[in-house]
């Protein structure tokens, strides 16, 4: 299968890109989604070695904070049994889980890419992150993007 890429947002007060440079081995559990379209982009179409975009959301300054990888194959999101946690759901089972997690791995940090400056790049014009009303946490990134955010990064 081809090599794909993703962008996934996270809100840096939970889970940023520097925290997860300096967890172990550089990866960290990508938990907490609770949309279906984006379940499915990781449980169906994500593979051990695509390419991660990694989006600080929610904050001050939104954008690109680093590229990442995925690191695991899809599992079931622990966050879904634990009462404790806020992204608990009652109706899901071990048996039959709703909601699945994946390993994301760091690969580097780069400058970071605010939001308006992508908005401002014509050859990103399509990008789903940018389409209005977009909220999706997953959502896939076309090859041609991917290139020229690299590029922007550095």
């Amino acid at each position: 299968m081809a090599k794909r890429y993703w962008l996934m947002k996270s809100e840096p007060d939970d889970v940023s890109f520097d925290d997860v440079l300096s967890a172990k081995d550089q990866t960290t559990s990508w938990y907490g989604v609770r949309n279906y379209q984006a379940r499915n982009f990781i449980r169906d179409g994500m593979a051990v070695g695509d390419g991660v975009l990694f989006y600080h959301s929610s904050c001050a300054v939104p954008g690109i904070a680093g590229i990442a990888e995925i690191a695991s194959a899809p599992y079931p999101d622990a966050t879904q049994f634990d009462v404790e946690s806020p992204y608990y759901d009652a109706k899901a089972t071990r048996e039959n889980p709703r909601w699945t997690g994946i390993d994301v791995k760091a690969v580097k940090k780069g400058r970071y890419l605010e939001l308006k400056e992508l908005r401002s790049h014509p050859a990103l014009e399509n990008m789903r992150l940018l389409a209005k009303g977009s909220r999706l946490s997953v959502m896939p990134v076309e090859p041609e993007e991917w290139r020229f955010i690299l590029k922007l990064i550095g």
